[in-house]
C-alpha cells in the first residue's frame, strides 16, 4: 500500500517503512510543519525507517526550514536505517559526504542517472511486506 502527500516544495510517498521524497525548489518552514508529523508517525509505527530523497532543481532551505531540518535530524537521525540521496549537482553530493559522519544511517549519494540503483539499494534486505 502506498500513501502520497503533496507539499509546497516536495512530494512524499510512503510504502511500508520507506519514505520517498521528491524535493523541488526551495524548502520552507511550512513544508516541515506538514511533513514532520507524517515522518514521526512512520517512525512510531516501524521504529527504523529508510529514506530516499530525490533532489530535482533543489534550491536549498529558507532560514526557518534549515532550523526545522536541524531539529528533525537531531531528534530522528538514529531512527533512519538507510538514506539514499539522488541528485545531479556537485554541492548536493557534498551535502551527502558532509552528513555521513553525523548520521547513524547508511548513507549513499546517487547521480540522477543512477536513480534505479538508489531505489534498489533502499529496498535491499527488506522483507516483501516491509517494502510494499
Amino acid at each position: 500500500m502506498s500513501i502520497r502527500f503533496e507539499y509546497k516544495a516536495f512530494s512524499v510517498e510512503i510504502q511500508g517503512r520507506i519514505l520517498h521524497g521528491v524535493i523541488t525548489g526551495k524548502l520552507e518552514k511550512e513544508d516541515y510543519d506538514l511533513f514532520v508529523p507524517e515522518a514521526e508517525r512512520l517512525i512510531e509505527q516501524y521504529g527504523k525507517i529508510r529514506v530516499i530523497a530525490e533532489l530535482v532543481d533543489f534550491k536549498g532551505w529558507s532560514a526557518g526550514a534549515l532550523w526545522e531540518e536541524c531539529k528533525l535530524a537531531y531528534h530522528h537521525l538514529k531512527d533512519v536505517e538507510r538514506m539514499a540521496m539522488v541528485g545531479d549537482k556537485t554541492w548536493e553530493k557534498g551535502i551527502a559526504i558532509f552528513m555521513k559522519p553525523f548520521v547513524g544511517a547508511k548513507l549513499r549519494y546517487f547521480d540522477v542517472s543512477e536513480r534505479q540503483a538508489a531505489l534498489e539499494w533502499i529496498q535491499d534486505g527488506l522483507a516483501e511486506s516491509e517494502a510494499a
